[in-house]
């Protein structure tokens, strides 16, 4: 169901022109959370899919909400790699019109456990003046943009014209000469810094997930005495480990814990 944003978004105040109406279909929350902005070329290498899959990932798996177009490509990539449930797209429709049709399950995967959002009222269909729109809302819902690759005069060079406007920061992947030349002319200008080691990167804006400390899910399972084949099935190779090491036994095919 197509909803619109009742409620002002921060954001959005780095946009030349506050959006009179913004539509949406799914969760709303997601904005609230810590976000990353990833665009890139629709036809990517094989070096930039492997290791901007990767790159969002992991941001994904340490909190952050990963932002993109839904385009072919580098949008798809991250979509997918931060998981459905983790992920903002934005599109350059109306959210009648998923496109690209190419991603059509993925966007019914986002709309159902993620957000999509959109500037353009229903029955709005896909023009190339639709894209420069949707580029500038997704660069400023990041708190940075990350650039995996781009061509010169390429549509991705809008999105960094937009993020150096607002004054964010930028991230490339580092790509070989000939290559990627929107984004080496980003690091040779020194507008842009390019990610060398993964982790440190993803460690630097990494979100302090809550976790419940000094505790054991594995024993506290343990404790409402389940039934051996329910706790293998469950927890795999952690019963045999927990009753090698003394914490639990099996009797008459119940698991306990050893106090």
């Amino acid at each position: 169901m197509i909803n619109t944003i009742d409620f002002h978004i921060q954001e959005f105040e780095a946009l030349k022109k506050y959006p009179k109406e913004i539509f949406y279909i799914g969760n709303l929350d997601l904005l609230l959370r810590k976000k990353i902005s990833i665009v890139g070329s629709r036809d990517p290498s094989q070096y930039t899919k492997q290791y901007i899959y990767i790159l969002a990932q992991k941001l994904a798996n340490r909190g952050i909400v990963i932002v993109s177009g839904g385009a072919m490509g580098v949008d798809g990539i991250v979509h997918s790699a931060a998981g459905s449930d983790n992920t903002i797209m934005v599109a350059g429709t109306g959210l009648d019109i998923r496109y690209p049709k190419i991603n059509l399950n993925l966007i019914k995967s986002i709309e159902q456990n993620g957000l999509v959002i959109s500037q353009f009222p229903p029955n709005t269909k896909s023009t190339r003046y639709n894209f420069p729109i949707r580029n500038e809302l997704v660069v400023a819902l990041g708190d940075i943009l990350i650039v995996a690759q781009a061509d010169l005069k390429s549509g991705t060079t809008r999105s960094i014209e937009y993020a150096l406007k607002m004054g964010k920061e930028i991230y490339v992947l580092p790509h070989r000469l000939g290559e990627s030349e929107a984004t080496n002319r980003l690091l040779e200008e020194g507008k842009a810094k390019a990610i060398y080691n993964i982790d440190s990167f993803v460690e630097k804006y990494a979100v302090t997930l809550k976790k419940k400390s000094n505790i054991d899910d594995f024993l506290e399972y343990c404790q409402t005495n389940p039934t051996y084949d329910e706790a293998v099935l469950k927890y795999g190779s952690k019963v045999f480990e927990y009753e090698l090491m003394g914490k639990i036994e099996i009797q008459n095919g119940l698991v306990f814990t050893i106090k």
